[in-house]
């Protein structure tokens, strides 16, 4: 996978992919060039079995801008059909990192805006400088969060995009993890520190059971506890415990922990930097 002039991506471990956005000068903002290229670039990512870990960057002051101005006077003339197909890209390109089966690890060095929440909230684990700021600014220019709608009410829930959404208020970094949309808040020196230890604690885990972790939470959060699904849903779970028990994975897992040995995942680490 090669880097262009608008991602730079990286490949500093065979089990980790750093995409950084590569547009500094334009504050990271989105055209259609770099929807397109985030999203074959997460489509090869997502393909790569011996992946485990993605780190989710920018170049610059800022992380992600949102739309970029000249791609927003080109979509001032487009007819609604042009518009929609538009949209769809972006949305689609939206899909292409939430389907990421491994951790998406987002390192926010700088602001936020618009559709640059819409890429924090997709990615799975955030660290933000304490001196980045938020904004879903759309409502200021007539429009709304519609393709990043759904990823940021499910990171900060419904009162909170009830008020963001509607204000368009610019929050800060301390505000955006109480809502849940960021993990970790450090100073700026500290922020690879802060990644590098969470690649390591990933690396440590089981690559099989990482990825079946990751694909639980999403499958839960949408179920029912009670009611007539809620028989269903016990099954599956006991289904899935029961899978990955007997996986060649949990199995080893399991024999290294009562043998107070390294797994064998662990036995030779990879060094995620």
């Amino acid at each position: 996978m090669m880097s262009s002039n608008l991602l730079d991506i990286r490949r500093p471990s065979p089990h980790v992919a750093e995409v950084w956005l590569n547009r500094p000068a334009l504050r990271n903002a989105f055209n259609s060039e770099v929807i397109a290229e985030l999203a074959r670039c997460f489509g090869a990512l997502s393909a790569d079995s011996g992946l485990r870990a993605v780190v989710l960057a920018a170049h610059g002051k800022a992380f992600c801008a949102g739309a970029d101005l000249n791609w927003m006077r080109a979509m001032a003339d487009y007819s609604w059909a042009e518009n929609q197909t538009d949209a769809m890209a972006l949305a689609d390109m939206l899909w292409a990192i939430r389907s990421c089966p491994v951790p998406v690890i987002g390192r926010v060095q700088g602001d936020a805006f618009a559709g640059g929440v819409g890429l924090v909230a997709l990615c799975d684990i955030v660290v933000a400088a304490d001196t980045a700021h938020f904004c879903l600014s759309e409502a200021k220019l007539g429009l709304l969060p519609a393709t990043i709608g759904p990823y940021v009410v499910q990171a900060i829930g419904e009162r909170a995009a009830q008020r963001y959404f509607t204000t368009a208020e610019r929050f800060n970094a301390a505000e955006a993890q109480r809502l849940g949309l960021v993990h970790e808040v450090c100073p700026p020196e500290a922020l690879d520190a802060q990644v590098q230890a969470l690649l390591a604690a990933l690396l440590a885990n089981g690559p099989v059971s990482v990825r079946a972790n990751k694909r639980l939470v999403r499958d839960l959060a949408a179920q029912p506890l009670v009611g007539p699904q809620a028989a269903a849903l016990r099954a599956e779970t006991a289904r899935l415990i029961a899978d990955i028990r007997c996986s060649p994975e949990g199995r080893e897992g399991v024999q290294a922990f009562l043998d107070k040995r390294e797994p064998a995942w662990r036995a030779a680490p990879s060094s995620p930097t």
